[in-house]
C-alpha cells in the first residue's frame, strides 16, 4: 500500500506538525524521483570512459589453486590502490571481487548475510594457463579467464577462439577512492540536494562503474523490479548515446506505477541472464547501494553491452557460466540460496482488502466463500485493524476478540495475516517504542540522534534492521505471549519496508542516516527491507518451535514482503506492489512476475484485480484466470475501491472466478512439487518459453505466455473484448489442450504463433507438454487443509514416441520435518507401455525417511495420446486387469472421451508399482 491523497503536504507545519490528507489517489509523478542526471554519481560516471587508466601491477599477481590476487592501480591517481581477488567455484562460478586497499575511514561496506556460507565449501581449483608481464590466464573446465593487465580487462572464453564475455571492453571502469575533502572538489562529491533535502557525504565520492559485453548474446533479462518487457530494452545505442533513463535499482514506495517504464520499484536484485540460442550466462553484483544499469543491444542480433554504476560499496561480481538457463538458476542458488519451502496453505488463494472493517465483516466475507463454493485459505487485515497504527495491537472497538476470530477461521482450515510495518509509532507510553529506544535499536541520523520520519502513525522511528541485536529483539515480539491477540494461525505482511518515509527524499530514508557497523544508509538501502523481512520470519520461526505452539518440527514462516533483495527467496514471498485495475497492468504483471522469479525469487505475484481502481467483471475475470497461475495468488484492493469479492459481479462472473480458483487448487500437488525443486535447485516456478526451450528460434521475446514448471504452458487473455488468444508451442513436442485433452495438430503450430478461441468461460488456455505428467487433486474443498487426505490424479501426456515422465513431492505441508527426511519424492515413467512408480532422488535435499507414508491413494490415472485409439487397450497391475477405458480428461460426464482413464487402481502414489498396457485382440 502506498500513500494516496488529494493533496500532498511537502513540509513541516510547525505549530501542529506534518500531516497527510488522504483522498483521491494520485498518479505516478516522475518529478518526485531522481534520474541519472539528478543523481551526482550516475551523472558523472554514465558513459564516462576512463577504464584504460586502471592496470594490474604484474609484480603483485599471486596464484593458488582456487584464488588469484593482484593489486590494481590507477595511472591518473597515485592514491588509488585496490585489491583484486578472483575465486573459482563449482558450477562453474567465478567471483571477481575488488575493493579499496587501506581505505580512508575504514573498510568499504560489503553486504553481509546474502552469500551462503556454504559457498566456500564449493571452491574449485583452476589451472594456471599463462602468467606473464601482460596477462594472467587461468582455466576452469572448458572455460578460460584471461586477466589482461594494462588496461585491466577480463575476457571469458569457452575456447581460445571465442570470447563469451568481457569486463571493461568499453573502458567504462571506474572505482572512486576515498579521500580528504579539498576546496576545489567538484559539486556532488561531498553533498547534493534534491527537492529540498540535502544529502551529506562524509566519505566523499565512492562510485563504482564497469561495463560488461556479451558479443554472442542477443538478449538480457533480469534487474527486477520494474514494469517493462522481460527482454530488457536498450537504454543507450551502440555508441553509448542515451535512448532513455538507465534501469534504476533503488527500492522506493512508488504508488500507481506506470505499466511501461525502466523506473525501479519496491525491490532490487542486480542480476541478469545473457541469452542466445547457443548459451546462457548470468552475472550478479552483490551491492545494496543505489544502482543504475544501461543496456545496448542490436535488434535480434548478437552483441549486448551493459554499464553498471553504483554509488558506493565494493565490486563483488559473480559470473555464472551456465551454459543453460537452468544451470544459471542453480548456480545463483548455490550463491544466495534456494527458495524457502512454503507452507501448503500459502499456495492457496488469499483474500485481502484495505481494510476489512471489523470482525463481522471478516465473518461475512469468510462465509461468502463457502456460500458460493469458492475455496480460499487466508484472510488478510491491513493497517486499520490496529490501535492507532501501533503494530502488534488490535482496535478493541472493531476487533475486540481477535483470538476467537482467528480460531473461527482455523476451524475451517483457514489462516489470517495481519500487516506489521517497519516503522514504530513515536509514543512514550507504548512498550514497543520504549524498548527500542532504551535498547538503542533505532537508525541514527547524520548527527547521531535517533532517526525520525513520518509514516502511517505520524511521527515514526525506524529500527536498525542491519543490527543483529535489533533483529533478535524484533523476533521476540512475535511470541504468542508478547503479541497479544495472536494465535499460531496468524501470519504476517511486511509492507512499507523500502523503507517508506513520507517526509524523506524520494519518500524514503536519507542516505546519510547511520546503521550498525558504521554503515551509511546509502550503502545498505536496497537491503533494508531484506533484513526486516528476515527479522520477522525469524520471529515466526522461533514462535513455531516455542512451548506455546508445541511443535517438535516447528512451523514454517509465512511473511509477505514488498521490498526485496538478493537472498529474499530464503525468507518468503513478495508481491509486485500497488498496481492498477487496468488491462495494461494485467499484461505487464507477467513479465514482472517472471523476471522476479528468474532472479531467484519465484514466490511472488501481482494483486489480482489491481490495487487501485475498480475493475469491471471482464477484467476481474481475466485477472483471476491468470492469477490462478501466479506462484503467490492474492486478491487485494485499495481502501477507496468498490468491494470486489468474487461473488459481487453476478452469477456468470462468480462461476468463472470460482472455476479459475478451483483450477489453482487442482494444481496444488504439481505446484508444491515445483517449489520443492526451487528449494533445492533454485529453478523458477513460472518460466519464459526461452528458459524451457533455450535453443529454439523466435521465442526469446514471447513474454505473455509462460511455462508453469516444465510441463504446463499457459496463455492468458490480456486484452479487453478478446475472444481469442495467441499461443506459441514448441515444435519439438506434442501438446495437449487441458480443457478437454485433445492433442494440438502439429501443423497448427509449425509456424510458431497461432490463435485459438478463448471465451470468458474458457479461462486461460493451458497445454500439457507431451512427454510429461501432472499430479493433481480433483475434488473441490473449501481449503487446502480440507484437501489433505483427498486422493490424487495423475495426468499423463504421451510424447510422439509414447513416453512420458513426471514426479511428485509430498510432506506434511507445514513443518520443518522435511529437513530430517520426513518427505516422499516419487518419479513416474511411462515407457514401452509400462507405467512405473519408484522412489526418486531430490538432489540437495535430506535423505528421505522411508517410514514417511501418509495416505496418498490414487483415484484416477489419465493418459492422453495413447496410440491406436483409447478403446483398444487394457491395463493390468500384477497381472490383474484394472477398471479402465475411454473417458473424459476431467471428471465431467459430458466431456469428450479423449483420454484413457484408469479408475481407482487401489494403489498409493508413494509406493512402487508397475502398470502394463496391452492392445486388445481384435
Amino acid at each position: 500500500m502506498s500513500r494516496h491523497r488529494s493533496s500532498v503536504l511537502r513540509g513541516f507545519i510547525l505549530a501542529i506538525g506534518l500531516f497527510w490528507q488522504f483522498g483521491g489517489s494520485v498518479a505516478f509523478k516522475s518529478e518526485d524521483f531522481k534520474t541519472c542526471d539528478t543523481a551526482a554519481f550516475c551523472k558523472r560516471l554514465r558513459g564516462t570512459k576512463g577504464g584504460d587508466s586502471y592496470y594490474v601491477d604484474p609484480s603483485s599477481v599471486s596464484v593458488r589453486d582456487d584464488r588469484l590476487q593482484a593489486t590494481v592501480l590507477n595511472k591518473k591517481d597515485a592514491n588509488a590502490t585496490f585489491l583484486l581477488t578472483i575465486s573459482t567455484f563449482d558450477g562453474p562460478v567465478v567471483r571477481f571481487h575488488m575493493t579499496e586497499k587501506n581505505a580512508l575511514h575504514g573498510e568499504r561496506y560489503e553486504v553481509p548475510d546474502v552469500v551462503l556460507p556454504s559457498l566456500e565449501e564449493k571452491t574449485a581449483p583452476f589451472k594456471l594457463v599463462k602468467k606473464s608481464h601482460t596477462i594472467t590466464k587461468i582455466s576452469l573446465g572448458e572455460y578460460t579467464f584471461a586477466l589482461k593487465h594494462d588496461p585491466m580487462r577480463l575476457d571469458v572464453s569457452e575456447s581460445i577462439w571465442e570470447t563469451m564475455m568481457t569486463l571493461n571492453a568499453g573502458n567504462l571502469f571506474a572505482f572512486e577512492h576515498r579521500r580528504e575533502k579539498g576546496e576545489e572538489d567538484p559539486a556532488g562529491w561531498w553533498e547534493e540536494s534534491f527537492k529540498g533535502h540535502t544529502d551529506s557525504k562524509k566519505r566523499g565520492p565512492e562510485g563504482i562503474s564497469f561495463d560488461i559485453s556479451w558479443p554472442g548474446q542477443t538478449d538480457v533479462y533480469g534487474l527486477p523490479e520494474r514494469a517493462t518487457s522481460l527482454s530488457l530494452k536498450a537504454t543507450v545505442d551502440q555508441e553509448g548515446n542515451p535512448l532513455s533513463e538507465p534501469y534504476r535499482l533503488y527500492n522506493l514506495d512508488v504508488f500507481e506505477y506506470l505499466a511501461e517504464s525502466p523506473f525501479g520499484l519496491y525491490g532490487s536484485i542486480p542480476m541478469v541472464y545473457a541469452h542466445s540460442l547457443k548459451s546462457t550466462m548470468g552475472v550478479f553484483w552483490l551491492n545494496a547501494a543505489e544502482m543504475f544499469v544501461d543496456v545496448a543491444k542490436k535488434n535480434d542480433e548478437a552483441g549486448v553491452k551493459t554499464q553498471w554504476i553504483s554509488e558506493s560499496g565494493v565490486l563483488d561480481l559473480f559470473i555464472m557460466m551456465g551454459p543453460t538457463p537452468k544451470d544459471v538458476s542453480t548456480q545463483y542458488a548455490m550463491i544466495t540460496g534456494g527458495t524457502a519451502l512454503p507452507q501448503l496453505f500459502s499456495l492457496g488463494y488469499h483474500q485481502c482488502r484495505w481494510n476489512y472493517k471489523d470482525e463481522e465483516d471478516v465473518s461475512q466475507v469468510d462465509a461468502g466463500f463457502d456460500t458460493h463454493g469458492i475455496p480460499y485459505d487466508v484472510l488478510w487485515l491491513d493497517i486499520e485493524h490496529t490501535n492507532d497504527k501501533r503494530y502488534f495491537t488490535w482496535d478493541e472497538k472493531y476487533f475486540p476478540t481477535p483470538v476467537e476470530m482467528q480460531d473461527d477461521l482455523a476451524s475451517r482450515g483457514r489462516k489470517m495475516v495481519t500487516v506489521v510495518d517497519p516503522h514504530i509509532k513515536k509514543d512514550e507510553n507504548w512498550d514497543v517504542y520504549k524498548e527500542a529506544k532504551e535498547g538503542g535499536l533505532y537508525v541514527k541520523d547524520a548527527q547521531g540522534n535517533d532517526y525520525e520520519g513520518w509514516c502511517w502513525p505520524g511521527a515514526s522511528m525506524y529500527p536498525d534492521w542491519l543490527s543483529e541485536k535489533t533483529r533478535d529483539w524484533w523476533a521476540g515480539r512475535f511470541s504468542l505471549s508478547t503479541y497479544k491477540g495472536s494465535t499460531k494461525n496468524l501470519y504476517t505482511w511486511n509492507d512499507m519496508n523500502e523503507p517508506s518515509v513520507f517526509n524523506g527524499p524520494e519518500i524514503t530514508m536519507k542516505k546519510d542516516a547511520q546503521h550498525a557497523g558504521d554503515a551509511e544508509h546509502r550503502d545498505v538501502h536496497n537491503a533494508f527491507g531484506y533484513f526486516y523481512h528476515m527479522a520477522t520470519a525469524d520471529g515466526q520461526r522461533k514462535r513455531g518451535y516455542s512451548e506455546e505452539v508445541a511443535s517438535a518440527d516447528g512451523d514454517r514462516p509465512f511473511v509477505l514482503s514488498r521490498a526485496f533483495f538478493a537472498g529474499s527467496q530464503r525468507i518468503g514471498p513478495i508481491w509486485t506492489g500497488d498496481n492498477g485495475a487496468d488491462w495494461d497492468h494485467l499484461a505487464v504483471s507477467i513479465p514482472m512476475v517472471v523476471s522476479i522469479g528468474l532472479a531467484g525469487l519465484p514466490f511472488n505475484g501481482a494483486d489480482v484485480g489491481g490495487f487501485f481502481g475498480n475493475p469491471d467483471a471482464e477484467l476481474l475475470t481475466r485477472w483471476y484466470q491468470l492469477g490462478a497461475y501466479y506462484p503467490f495468488f492474492r486478491g487485494h484492493a485499495h481502501l477507496e475501491s468498490q468491494r470486489r469479492e468474487p461473488w459481487l459481479f453476478g452469477e456468470d462472473t462468480t462461476r468463472r472466478i470460482r472455476e479459475a480458483i478451483r483450477q489453482r487448487y487442482r494444481l496444488l500437488p504439481y505446484l508444491y512439487t515445483q517449489f520443492a525443486h526451487a528449494n533445492v535447485s533454485g529453478t523458477p516456478i513460472l518460466r519464459p518459453l526461452w528458459y524451457e526451450f533455450p535453443n529454439e528460434e523466435g521465442i526469446s521475446h514471447r513474454e505473455h505466455e509462460f511455462m508453469m514448471g516444465p510441463s504446463l504452458l499457459v496463455a492468458p487473455v490480456l486484452h479487453q473484448g478478446a475472444d481469442k488468444v495467441t499461443v506459441t508451442l514448441s515444435n519439438a513436442h506434442i501438446w495437449y489442450d487441458m480443457q478437454d485433452g485433445h492433442a494440438m495438430p502439429q501443423t497448427t503450430y509449425d509456424y510458431r504463433a497461432f490463435q485459438v478461441p478463448c471465451t470468458l468461460d474458457d479461462g486461460a488456455k493451458a497445454y500439457l507438454k507431451g512427454g510429461s505428467m501432472l499430479v493433481t487433486k480433483e475434488r473441490m474443498r473449501r481449503s487446502t487443509a480440507a484437501m489433505e487426505k483427498d486422493p490424487y490424479t495423475i495426468i499423463i501426456g504421451l510424447s510422439v514416441t509414447q513416453e512420458a515422465e513426471g514426479d511428485v513431492y509430498v510432506d506434511d505441508g507445514h513443518s520443518f520435518a522435511f529437513q530430517r527426511g520426513q518427505y516422499a519424492y516419487r518419479k513416474f515413467e511411462f515407457s514401452k507401455y509400462t507405467l512405473t512408480s519408484r522412489a526418486g532422488t531430490l538432489q540437495g535435499a535430506a535423505t528421505p525417511d522411508q517410514t514417511f507414508a501418509p495416505d496418498a491413494r490414487i483415484e484416477r490415472i489419465v493418459i492422453l495420446g495413447l496410440g491406436g485409439g483409447v478403446n483398444n487397450w487394457t491395463a493390468k497391475l500384477n497381472g490383474e486387469e484394472l477398471d479402465a477405458g475411454a473417458s473424459s480428461l476431467h471428471t465431467n460426464p459430458t466431456g469428450a472421451p479423449l483420454a484413457y482413464v484408469i479408475r481407482d487402481p487401489k494403489i498409493s502414489l508413494l509406493q512402487d508399482w508397475d502398470i502394463t498396457f496391452h492392445r486388445k485382440e481384435i
